[in-house]
């Protein structure tokens, strides 16, 4: 099964493009030359992308970009997480339910504005 590539305009516009007639008149000796020089070409049929023919470098390169990225998602995460633990800790401590009825059972300050819904 293949996934469908969603590329935005502007990435498409900006890839060095080849007509698959192209690479069928040229050979792939001529492909390869485009994507040596430019380190990638976009194959399209009738203006429509249909692949994206990458030199290793290129793909290395994106690679590793993908993995140096995951890695960054993974630390906030981890970031996200603990901060979390932090503050469920803090609601487990001895004192917060006390802390939190107290502060629930305050009537908020309204400060002269008006209050939408039910009065008690």
């Amino acid at each position: 099964m293949t996934a469908a590539l969603v590329l935005s305009p502007a990435a498409v516009q900006s890839l060095p493009r080849t007509p698959a007639s192209d690479v069928k008149k040229l050979g792939w000796r001529g492909v390869m030359r485009t994507v040596g020089r430019e380190g990638r070409v976009l194959v399209t049929n009738h203006d429509q992308p249909e692949a994206v023919i990458l030199s290793t470098d290129e793909y290395q390169r994106l690679v590793q970009a993908a993995a140096a990225n995951q890695g960054r998602q993974d630390d906030a995460l981890a970031t996200l997480r603990r901060q979390f633990d932090e503050r469920l800790a803090a609601l487990a401590a001895p004192a917060a339910d006390a802390a939190l009825r107290a502060a629930f059972g305050q009537a908020p300050a309204l400060h002269g504005q008006v209050r939408a819904g039910q009065t008690h």
